[in-house]
């Protein structure tokens, strides 16, 4: 439970952690500044809010994201997503650029456009601002909140413990009664500039109002507590009636799906059930009853099986939906994670090096190189993917603790510290990082260019911190 209260506090916290931010009349905080309290705010969320590491789940969501954001009023497009594994159905936007997503989101979505009516909905209260519009209604009342929040964000980001969390979540609880909300206006407004998001898009407006029905009956089976989606962001018989009279001024058409969706469902499933045998049980339901895509099920099935240790059982699933879309990424990942799992190493890297003729840059399957490297022993070539990989995502603290991990493994204790101190101060924490980057000075002594170098990395931390304390 303390780990759903953190998510929940934190995300819908962020109406009331930050001065006014908002219209171009309120000028108390830059749109830098707000950047820069939204960096904060991650690295805090990070460092106690375990996310979810999935690489194909991840650069699903991220593309999906970034996509949408094109369409949208967004006039910044630093977005930053963050996936937590949690069965209920919730999302949330921080200022700042920061984007939530729960597993659970995916229980009650049927297909990618009601997913991407919830992401748009989201970018459009960031493109509104609507957490400052907020806090310009009460301005007296959100100074000494903003102030209790910031100092246990810096508390928790130069001390890591648990003395600044505990600040942070007092200073939330005193103010959340008045500031969990959305206002009923901010939502008519973010579910009118969605809507259009979403046709501009490509995809189909009336299935907001589908995914509104979907809300309604999480709702009745949760019984009287609603989705945690619905305490931010309230569905009033208003909001319904008015996003369904907008949505009927919008042609009505064939609309496109795409069936990644229906495979990322499969991989949401298989996070929250956690647990291989109850996961080949639900597949198998799937398969002999109602499913939107057989061929997914079919997929989560296989996987499940792998991660089971039922490999035989794995190979038998995936291999006729290989032979009917054989040119699948989806399918060809989860034969190389089928290899690699059932500890064929070499024919895992095989499989590997032939998807790289095409998609040689793709996230999920240079993590899944990197990973099967490791478990082959081969650890300095594994170190060399994830090395290269942080040139691609230096903002990605699952790929330097994985880096520090197996430099470790390879004998290269200076990149074990360094790969630390960048993952220290993605989760916010800089007194550790610092101490890591002095740990490697001290190893390289000798050496005046990679000394120097570790110097202004030191430098950087240091005025990270002061940039903090000013906000």
């Amino acid at each position: 439970m303390l780990a759903l209260f953190s998510v929940a506090s934190l995300a819908s916290s962020s109406d009331f952690d930050l001065p006014v931010l908002g219209d171009t009349s309120s000028a108390l905080i830059s749109p830098q500044q707000e950047y820069e309290l939204g960096q904060a705010w991650l690295g805090a969320f990070r460092s106690r809010v375990s996310t979810l590491d999935d690489p194909e789940l991840q650069i699903y969501l991220e593309t999906l994201l970034f996509e949408l954001a094109q369409y949208s009023d967004l006039n910044d497009h630093r977005l930053e997503l963050i996936i937590v594994n949690n069965p209920t159905l919730n999302a949330f936007a921080v200022p700042g650029g920061i984007i939530g997503v729960h597993t659970g989101l995916f229980r009650y979505t049927e297909n990618e456009h009601q997913l991407a009516s919830v992401l748009t909905h989201e970018l459009a209260h960031l493109s509104q601002r609507h957490f400052a519009r907020g806090l310009q209604n009460r301005k007296a009342s959100s100074v000494g909140t903003m102030a209790g929040l910031l100092t246990g964000i810096i508390l928790a980001a130069t001390v890591g413990g648990d003395a600044g969390m505990a600040a942070m979540t007092m200073t939330q609880a005193a103010a959340l009664e008045n500031s969990l909300r959305y206002s009923r206006q901010n939502e008519q407004e973010a579910d009118r500039l969605g809507i259009n998001t979403l046709f501009k898009s490509g995809r189909d407006p009336a299935e907001v109002s589908n995914m509104f029905e979907q809300m309604l009956a999480a709702t009745r089976y949760t019984g009287q507590k609603p989705p945690e989606f619905l305490l931010t962001h309230p569905l009033t018989e208003k909001r319904v009636a008015d996003a369904r009279g907008r949505i009927s001024n919008y042609p009505q058409r064939q609309y496109p799906l795409r069936p990644q969706f229906d495979f990322m469902r499969a991989r949401a499933m298989l996070r929250i059930d956690d647990n291989p045998s109850r996961s080949v049980q639900r597949f198998k339901s799937e398969l002999e009853g109602f499913s939107t895509s057989k061929t997914a099920a079919a997929y989560g099935l296989a996987l499940a099986y792998s991660r089971l240790g039922n490999h035989e059982d794995a190979r038998q699933t995936l291999e006729p939906l290989l032979a009917k879309e054989p040119k699948n990424l989806i399918l060809r990942l989860a034969e190389v994670e089928l290899e690699t799992n059932g500890g064929n190493y070499d024919a895992s890297l095989e499989r590997i090096e032939a998807l790289e003729t095409l998609h040689a840059s793709h996230y999920a399957l240079q993590r899944y190189k990197a990973e099967t490297l490791l478990k082959a022993g081969r650890y300095q070539q594994s170190e060399r993917v994830l090395a290269a990989l942080t040139g691609q995502r230096p903002k990605d603290p699952k790929v330097w603790f994985q880096l520090a991990e197996v430099s470790g493994l390879s004998g290269n204790i200076v990149a074990v510290h360094k790969a630390r101190a960048e993952f220290f101060i993605l989760i916010g924490v800089y007194d550790k990082a610092r101490e890591q980057l002095s740990y490697a000075q001290r190893l390289v002594a000798n050496d005046f260019r990679e000394h120097a170098i570790l110097e202004t990395r030191i430098e950087d931390v240091n005025k990270m911190i002061e940039r903090i304390k000013q906000l």
